[in-house]
């Protein structure tokens, strides 16, 4: 069994679907977390309803295309923690639009978010990690394939991906760095995709169904795990088989 007593986990964007439930798998396997999100209050609700002790979990607002709340963050994990041993950058933004009808501030929120956020996080937080951590960068099968509508968040994560290898390259042997890509997960984010062409996207899934937000989250502690000890520079695809159905 996974067991993460003792071990730190910094989670940024950590009021989603998503790392709410990465946030809890860490949790209960022992971890002591840091979370962030630009949601200062929900996320504050989310916590003390994990921890109403507020022992064993901070957590700070963060812009994540900010790098001076970044830094902000190291040190908030620093100030309370001493180190960290996980680093899983969550923040992100999924929105619809068109590249003839894209405005200049669309793309830079979202390559600011999606990509900006996972540099400055990863530059601020990777000094404090301790030696046999690891960083987790959460990407997307669009990312790998593309998505209509979604060229600007698309185009951001598949630099996610290339920036994931590269900065393993830089911080082995002493930190291992993995991206995980979410397929169709059964969150509120694709409610409005499901409903224009469900049927047709689980027809095309070879396992016919939607992923759980617990199934991702299982995915980020393997990666974290000492049972990943020798992948770094990787994705795990967690998609049902979509993307190579497709």
């Amino acid at each position: 069994m996974i067991d993460f007593h003792g071990k730190v986990l910094l989670l940024t964007g950590a009021n989603g679907a998503i790392t709410r439930a990465i946030a809890r798998t860490f949790f209960e396997l022992g971890a002591d977390l840091l979370l962030s999100d630009l949601d200062a209050e929900g996320l504050a609700g989310f916590a003390a309803d994990l921890d109403p002790t507020g022992g064993r979990i901070a957590t700070l607002r963060q812009d994540a295309r900010s790098s001076e709340q970044a830094e902000a963050l190291a040190e908030t994990c620093r100030e309370r923690f001493g180190k960290a041993d996980f680093l899983v950058t969550g923040a992100g933004l999924y929105r619809d639009q068109l590249v003839d009808s894209m405005s200049d501030e669309q793309w830079r929120e979202t390559i600011g978010i999606n990509l900006d956020g996972v540099f400055f996080t990863c530059r601020a937080v990777a000094p404090l990690l301790r030696d046999g951590g690891a960083i987790v960068n959460i990407a997307s099968m669009a990312g790998h394939r593309g998505s209509y509508q979604h060229a600007h968040y698309s185009a951001a994560k598949g630099a996610v991906l290339s920036f994931s290898r590269s900065l393993a390259l830089e911080l082995a042997p002493r930190i291992r760095v993995n991206c995980v890509s979410p397929g169709l997960i059964d969150t509120p984010l694709i409610k409005p995709l499901l409903a224009a062409k469900g049927d047709a996207l689980i027809e095309a899934t070879p396992l016919k169904r939607l992923g759980t937000v617990e199934e991702v989250a299982r995915t980020v502690a393997f990666l974290c795990s000492d049972w990943a000890g020798f992948v770094t520079a990787e994705t795990l695809h967690v998609n049902g088989g979509l993307y190579v159905a497709s």
